[in-house]
């Protein structure tokens, strides 16, 4: 299990990252729950989904793997049981986020590019199904985790810290197990998004000319067309979205990549330029689940609007207690 990197970059960055992770997260689960967006009741619950499991990557990887085993190292977390099942908890919610993305960028794609399948696919009842079994799934797969560790020390018979037993390395079983995680987290993620949003914008484009060739002169003079401004606003959502994840993870696929080539597993100190790599990796990829908040801000103008309304709540709520504008 990757441990955390000590240092003054990373003990600021993390706390941040946690800072506004939390309450972001949080922040859009609670606005995106109302349905006060414009949005459809589908990409709802997609981008509730993934708010969620954003969420749980920012507690589990943010919070308790990195804060706390920099600041508290012998802590509750630190007896191996715990640790175990924390780095389960990890891999879990990192799964839930990817392949929610996925699930997304899928939802959209059928939504533009299938209209025979879109009506009984992106549904709220398909969507809550497919987002169901991500979690469930992503649990279950990650579960191997807790066995492939084992105490690093013991103190007073109780077991300390975790570390990946010799048969993890050796093993067919193992190697198989930590081959297939990497490939689908996150290979297989980043080429079915760059694949599906390929396909999406090229039938986007398609389309585009030929409903301005049967629109002809409405085009010319300027007339709306309602359909393809719909389409336009979705594949912006869809494309920050996805294009912020596969630019986020690619430092740490690129260190994948350069170590399983090389076999570079160990490092001659904090200034190594191959660890830098690996830390700045694990850093954007933490960052990942701290963007899509963002993202919505920026590109959806109803959220926005939720969003400073939920800031201003608690002031105009102060505001009439103080006056005696509430009445009990």
């Amino acid at each position: 299990m990757h441990e955390p990197a000590n240092g003054l970059v990373y003990a600021i960055c993390y706390p941040i990252l946690a800072a506004v992770g939390i309450p972001g997260n949080i922040m859009a689960i609670v606005i995106l729950s109302r349905g006060k967006c414009g949005l459809s009741k589908c990409i709802t619950c997609y981008l509730v989904a993934m708010a969620v499991a954003d969420l749980l990557v920012v507690l589990t990887s943010v919070l308790l793997n990195r804060i706390i085993a920099v600041y508290f190292p012998a802590g509750f977390l630190s007896i191996t049981p715990v640790c175990a099942l924390k780095s389960v908890l990890v891999y879990a919610a990192k799964d839930s986020s990817v392949w929610l993305t996925v699930a997304f960028t899928f939802d959209r794609y059928v939504a533009i590019c299938c209209q025979k399948l879109k009506n009984k696919y992106c549904t709220e009842r398909m969507a809550g199904g497919v987002v169901g079994t991500v979690f469930a799934l992503s649990s279950l797969r990650n579960i191997p985790w807790y066995f492939a560790l084992e105490p690093l020390y013991f103190i007073n018979n109780v077991p300390w810290y975790c570390n990946f037993k010799f048969s993890f390395y050796k093993t067919p079983p193992w190697i198989a197990f930590s081959y297939l995680t990497h490939i689908l987290t996150p290979f297989v993620p980043l080429i079915l998004i760059l694949l599906l949003n390929a396909i999406t914008v090229r039938f986007i484009l398609v389309t585009s000319r030929v409903r301005k060739a049967l629109r002809g002169k409405n085009c010319v003079e300027g007339g709306s067309d309602p359909e393809m401004e719909n389409r336009r606003k979705s594949i912006i959502l869809l494309l920050t979205i996805s294009g912020s994840f596969v630019l986020l993870w690619m430092t740490f696929t690129v260190h994948y990549l350069y170590f399983r080539i090389t076999n570079s597993y160990t490092y001659t100190g904090n200034n190594d330029p191959l660890y830098v790599l690996q830390e700045a990796g694990y850093l954007l990829l933490l960052l990942s689940c701290c963007t899509n908040t963002c993202i919505y801000a920026v590109i959806q103008t109803k959220f926005r609007e939720e969003f400073k309304h939920s800031v201003k709540y608690p002031f105009t709520l102060m505001s009439k207690l103080v006056n005696g504008n509430i009445l009990f």
